[in-house]
């Protein structure tokens, strides 16, 4: 039986985000928009496994939390809390709701794929990536660069650029897709990894760093998934 994953935020990018990360896992995905729709939802659908965003309209996470852990039926399903990051006081809230588990926005892919996979083996953390040859233009502390992208997936870019950068820079992205489509892909991302002059970690890649993206739009990230699907 494929396991169920319920995605509760308010805002729908967060939930493409979050879709996206899954793409590849044998998991049937479940959304709800505040916490009395994901109780409505958890209750028809039994999901096996919940992540829940803490500051929504109507009911907030933290109370639906608490109330889904109150049922006997739901009190082993494991609930994994996303709040801000920097807020202490939102973390004393998730715990006195009897969360499983905390993440901070933006998400990291690669720290929610290990906290879903701590509790379904079923997910799954590899990435589809392809070959690119595109030109970017990318801002960071207030300054707009330029470099290369060598390489794609629907959740991030290996971007060639000789500049110092630190990981965890977050950066706003403008590039075209080369595929004739004209498709101009717009994305939010942060530095994953680094491949610096000081410390390659893949040498056959020239200097440069992995990005992941934190928000993309609707339409950038159709773009992207039709353009990895047929490049794979």
């Amino acid at each position: 039986m494929i396991p169920k994953i319920l995605l509760v935020d308010d805002v729908k990018m967060f939930l493409d985000l979050q879709k996206m990360y899954l793409k590849l896992s044998s998991v049937h995905l479940l959304t709800a928009g505040n916490g009395l729709e994901a109780i409505e939802v958890a209750r028809r659908e039994r999901p096996a496994l919940v992540f829940m965003d803490l500051h929504m309209p109507g009911m907030d996470g933290a109370e639906c939390c608490a109330r889904l852990k109150a049922d006997p039926a739901f009190k082993k399903v494991p609930v994994i809390m996303i709040t801000s990051e920097g807020r202490a006081e939102d973390r004393g809230l998730c715990e006195r709701a009897g969360c499983d588990g905390f993440l901070t926005k933006p998400l990291d892919r690669v720290r929610f794929l290990d906290v879903a996979r701590r509790h379904l083996p079923a997910i799954d953390r590899r990435d589809n990536r392809v070959p690119c040859q595109a030109k970017v233009r990318f801002r960071a502390f207030g300054v707009t660069l330029s470099g290369d992208v060598l390489d794609i997936s629907t959740n991030g870019i290996y971007l060639a650029a000789d500049y110092e950068v630190v990981a965890g820079t977050e950066l706003e992205l403008v590039f075209t897709l080369p595929d004739g489509s004209g498709a101009v892909i717009q994305a939010k991302g942060r530095v994953a990894w680094l491949n610096s002059t000081r410390g390659r970690l893949k040498q056959g890649l020239p200097v440069g760093f992995g990005v992941e993206f934190v928000a993309i739009t609707e339409e950038s990230r159709a773009a992207l998934e039709r353009f990895v699907a047929i490049g794979r």
